[in-house]
């Protein structure tokens, strides 16, 4: 999902550099393939039900559906020169369906074994804890980019009110582990270690919600009544620079923390990977508000992070090459009291 996000926010943004298009078709084509190698790989390892029962790892089964999501809309955002405009759009039919199914079974399932099975400690609450919920709201903002694709009626109706109380259940769950987090970041000790870049996630949880009323807002049009056409497009737009503002809150204070700990060594684990999606969805997120606002002030913000995302995507790609060649960090990146992740595959 995090290589998939670095080439669907290229087709975002609001300037246009050239050869970017190219470069980030192959960036998509790499994707594609690595959810393909990566889906096998885990289905081999017949992990899932260890998985489950580990109350820190269980948090990131919401990755493979932002996965199948991210992948998907790059199909109808850069595929259609490569595999043709019907082929790339039933791609994303499919990847999108797998996607919203397992996201939602992700937000409903895993929160309840959290509340029946597993026990933590008080400062157990970290970044992790927002990947189940977030999948419903990337559904959500995927999921307009196929509402024109829908027969006019009640089928396309069905398929934007779907995507909006997607984005509700999301943003509502994301909003309350956020307060669970902070409130575990003010009363213990600062995160250290893998757990640090988990905080990032944050970002990207806040950054999709923008990135989805902004798609929908666009997608309904000659799918709701009049008023309510306006009315989303001026949610989109208010209620965007309103999430939007926390979002940057939030950014500075994650990045505060990972200065902190950089400082202080920083050992690579695979949550790394929790800097790249959170960028990129800031990334979609600015755009949209750029589009929407005519703003240049977002317009360069959205280009700046666009260049911090590719910067982040090459160095952790660079580093999780090495890791899986056999050349990883010695250092530890141990397990946080309460719970925690220690970076799997060590």
């Amino acid at each position: 999902m995090g290589t998939g996000i670095v080439a669907d926010a290229a087709v975002t943004l609001p300037r246009t550099f050239p050869g970017l298009r190219d470069a980030a078709t192959a960036v998509w084509l790499g994707a594609a393939l690595l959810l393909v190698l990566l889906t096998v790989g885990y289905v081999r390892q017949r992990a899932l039900r260890v998985h489950a029962g580990d109350p820190a790892l269980v948090q990131f089964f919401g990755a493979p559906p932002m996965a199948l999501l991210t992948v998907g809309a790059g199909a109808l955002l850069l595929g259609r020169r490569v595999i043709g405009a019907r082929a790339a759009l039933d791609v994303d039919w499919v990847l999108w369906s797998l996607g919203t199914v397992l996201g939602l079974a992700t937000a409903c399932t895993v929160p309840y074994l959290m509340v029946t099975r597993h026990r933590f400690a008080p400062d157990a609450a970290f970044g992790g804890w927002l990947m189940p919920v977030v999948p419903p709201m990337v559904s959500a903002a995927t999921g307009a980019l196929l509402v024109p694709h829908v027969p006019a009626g009640q089928l396309r109706l069905a398929l934007l009110q779907g995507c909006y109380a997607m984005l509700g259940l999301g943003l509502v769950a994301v909003l309350l582990v956020l307060a669970m987090v902070y409130s575990r970041l003010v009363h213990h000790e600062a995160p250290t270690g893998a757990v640090v870049p988990t905080v990032w996630i944050g970002v990207g949880a806040l950054g999709q919600a923008v990135t989805a009323l902004g798609a929908l807002a666009t997608a309904a049009p000659g799918t709701l009544p009049a008023p309510y056409t306006r009315g989303a497009a001026v949610v989109a737009l208010l209620g965007g620079l309103g999430v939007w503002g926390f979002a940057m809150l939030w950014l500075v204070l994650a990045t505060a923390l990972t200065v902190r700990e950089v400082r202080s060594g920083l050992p690579f684990a695979p949550t790394w990977w929790s800097f790249i999606f959170p960028l990129g969805a800031c990334v979609t997120g600015t755009s949209a508000l750029a589009a929407r606002t005519g703003s240049q002030l977002f317009v360069w913000i959205a280009v700046a992070l666009y260049t911090l995302l590719v910067a982040a995507w090459v160095v952790v790609a660079w580093r999780s090459l090495c890791h899986a060649v056999g050349r990883p960090d010695r250092r530890e990146a141990p397990r946080e009291p309460g719970g925690a992740p220690a970076p799997p595959g060590r």
